[in-house]
C-alpha cells in the first residue's frame, strides 16, 4: 500500500515571528493555537499584512485574545473591510485554555504571540507561556548566542 501523496495544504508557510519576544522573555512552553477571523482578514494575511508589533494575548473569562496585533486592510477590499487593530479570539481546547489560564494568573507568567502560520489553508499562531527576564539575563543570552555563532562559523572554515 502506498501512503497518500502529501497534499500542498500540508504545508506550513510562516507568516510572522515575534523575534522580540525570544529577546525579552524565557519561553517555558509553547501551543498550536486557531484563530477566529472575519471577511478579508485571510486574504490579508495572505497578502502578509501582518504585524506583531506589541502584540500579547489576553486569559479573560476562560478565553483567551490576542491584542495589539495588526491585520492590515486588504487591498481589493470595499467598505466592509476589517478594522485594523480589533481583539481576535484564540481558539483552543477548553481544557486546555483552562490549565494555560491558571498558570498565567497563579505564577504571574505571561502568554505572548510567537509565530504565525499557514497550516493546511488555515491561519495558526504559536503562542507561548513566559517569564520576563531583566537586562543581566538577556546580555548573557546574547553572549551566549554571540559564542555558538562563532563556533559554527570556526566549525564551517575547518571544513573547508
Amino acid at each position: 500500500m502506498n501512503a497518500p501523496a502529501k497534499r500542498p495544504d500540508d504545508e506550513i508557510r510562516i507568516l510572522a515571528t515575534n523575534r522580540k519576544a525570544f529577546h525579552e522573555f524565557e519561553i517555558i512552553e509553547k501551543h498550536e493555537v486557531g484563530i477566529a477571523l472575519r471577511g478579508t482578514e485571510v486574504k490579508a494575511f495572505r497578502e502578509n499584512g501582518f504585524q506583531f508589533r506589541d502584540s500579547y494575548v489576553e486569559f479573560r473569562n476562560g478565553e483567551l485574545f490576542l491584542s495589539g496585533a495588526s491585520v492590515a486592510p486588504y487591498s481589493h477590499g470595499n467598505r466592509m473591510n476589517h478594522t485594523e487593530e480589533r481583539q481576535r479570539k484564540l481558539l483552543m481546547k477548553k481544557k486546555d485554555i483552562l490549565k494555560v489560564g491558571a498558570k498565567v494568573t497563579e505564577r504571574g507568567l505571561t502568554l505572548i504571540p510567537l509565530k504565525a502560520y499557514f497550516k493546511g489553508g488555515r491561519v495558526k499562531f504559536e503562542i507561548g507561556l513566559a517569564r520576563g527576564r531583566k537586562s543581566h539575563d538577556k546580555r548573557e543570552a546574547i553572549k551566549k548566542r554571540d559564542i555558538e555563532k562563532d563556533l559554527r562559523r570556526e566549525m564551517g572554515t575547518r571544513r573547508r
